[in-house]
């Protein structure tokens, strides 16, 4: 009798559990779902002041050249932001970035507001600065944290989620930019922007977010989420990351602690290099299709790339909730490849339905990208993860800043054709190199090289779901 109702306990302990555990996940699923909602909410005031900025700036001083400078310092404060956002995950919680991040930007924009004409244009030397580091910070502590909020299991979902959210706020923010700027002027502009960071700050500030501060703690709904997040190396890594005054050889230790992950980041330095030049690139070869109307064609573009973007992240929350994997470093080589064919494709000539076509391809692409590259970077120790976060959105500034030196120049002398070609195509360059180390590394843990295989019994685990990944992880 005794032993008959012991089971019966077991299997109602074993189903409350359960049942436990898939509340504590859909808990946590609706408040990521809330957050990515704040999110993409400043997102949309991001790309409306990118476009009623500029268009002030220019305004305001009458030269082309400033709306240049304003840019310049924009990345630029990226580019220092993301150097050292690694150094403040280990002292501060995610929460608290992102809480200030957002603060910081609405601040400036009031700053803006209520600056007399002749502080314009300090003003907007500080909003370049203040809008650029903000929105680093912002990003890499949302990215390093996303395994800590939901699991490591649901991180390709989250990912894809928050890209989704992020390309819907571009469609809205450049489709309505010129419309808001007209209709209300910039001061109206200003004020939605502002509100935009606000309440962005205020989900921020209503909702339990996991991560900084070294990402030691357990993750929400599960009590296994600091020992996933860690993974192999975490000691070495903790013991770097603690100490704040060498930030920077902690950040490369993030790099080197994978092997492959530096060429990775790598690759999205160029791939950002290449990005330059197609968004320069396209007010020209748009005027040269219709002089009298050049906006027409830069927005259908950006508004069928931001669907096949969408597009693709319906496919892969679909595929990771079926299978559990994420679409690992191979997906993110191939997708740089198609992305920057396409790209180059575009500017090519072709009727404008082959165009559409064509950038529908380059939106579903860089969605792939996106979604591979930034859960690759998840797979690392969380004392890591922070570093090679502000690491790669170093790079990323880098090479769009000299992209846009470069192309600009290149652009008075040879057509967005020539130029979109040779900067996407070293980016196909690298990303073969790229998918040879991939190809390499497998073909060596398939020879049962005991360290690959060591690596792959502990990264490509099925819950892990990044069987590439890891593979490159450990070559």
């Amino acid at each position: 009798m005794g032993s008959a109702d012991g089971p019966k306990a077991d299997e109602t302990d074993g189903g409350s559990r359960k049942s436990r555990e898939a509340r504590d996940t859909a808990v946590t699923e609706r408040r990521f779902r809330f957050l990515v909602a704040g999110y993409a909410v400043s997102s949309y005031g991001t790309f409306l002041n990118m476009v009623a900025l500029n268009l002030f700036v220019y305004e305001t001083t009458g030269r082309a050249l400033a709306m240049g400078l304003f840019m310049a310092v924009r990345l630029a404060s990226g580019f220092v932001a993301g150097l050292v956002v690694g150094g403040l995950l280990a002292r501060f919680s995610a929460k608290s970035i992102m809480l200030w991040a957002n603060v910081g930007q609405g601040a400036v924009m009031l700053v803006l507001i209520l600056a007399p004409d002749g502080m314009l244009t300090g003003a907007l030397m500080a909003v370049s600065v203040v809008i650029g580091a903000c929105g680093t910070l912002f990003m890499v502590a949302l990215r390093s944290s996303i395994p800590e909020m939901v699991g490591e299991d649901r991180r390709a979902w989250a990912n894809s989620l928050s890209i989704t959210g992020r390309s819907l706020a571009m469609v809205a923010g450049f489709a309505s930019a010129g419309v808001v700027v007209s209709l209300v002027g910039y001061t109206a502009a200003f004020l939605v922007d502002m509100a935009t960071f606000v309440a962005c700050a205020v989900t921020v500030a209503l909702l339990p977010i996991a991560g900084g501060k070294g990402a030691g703690g357990p993750t929400p709904g599960s009590s296994e989420g600091s020992e996933r997040s860690g993974g192999s190396g975490a000691g070495k890594g903790a013991s770097a990351a603690k100490s704040g005054s060498r930030w920077r050889p902690v950040a490369f230790l993030a790099l080197a602690a994978a092997p492959g992950m530096g060429l990775m980041v790598a690759l999205r330095g160029v791939d950002a290099f290449g990005s330059s030049s197609h968004n320069a690139a396209l007010p020209i070869y748009s005027t040269s299709l219709d002089a009298s109307n050049p906006a027409v064609f830069v927005s259908a573009f950006w508004c069928v790339w931001a669907l096949g973007n969408i597009g693709a992240q319906q496919v892969i929350q679909r595929y990771a909730q079926r299978t559990g994997r994420s679409v690992g470093a191979l997906g993110f080589g191939y997708g740089t490849v198609v992305m920057s064919a396409a790209f180059i494709a575009a500017f090519a000539g072709f009727p404008l339905a082959v165009t559409a076509v064509i950038a529908l391809i380059a939106g579903a692409a860089d969605g792939l990208t996106e979604v591979a590259y930034t859960s690759h970077l998840q797979t690392l120790p969380a004392t890591l993860r922070g570093h090679a976060f502000g690491l790669s959105a170093t790079f990323e500034n880098l090479g769009f800043g000299v992209g846009m030196i470069l192309v600009a120049a290149a652009l008075d002398r040879f057509s967005p054709l020539a130029v979109v070609g040779w900067s996407h195509g070293a980016a196909i360059v690298v990303a073969v190199v790229f998918l040879l180390r991939v190809a390499g590394v497998r073909r060596a843990a398939r020879t049962g090289r005991a360290g690959l295989r060591k690596e792959e019994a502990v990264e490509g685990r099925p819950d892990r779901g990044d069987r590439d990944g890891a593979e490159v992880s450990g070559g």
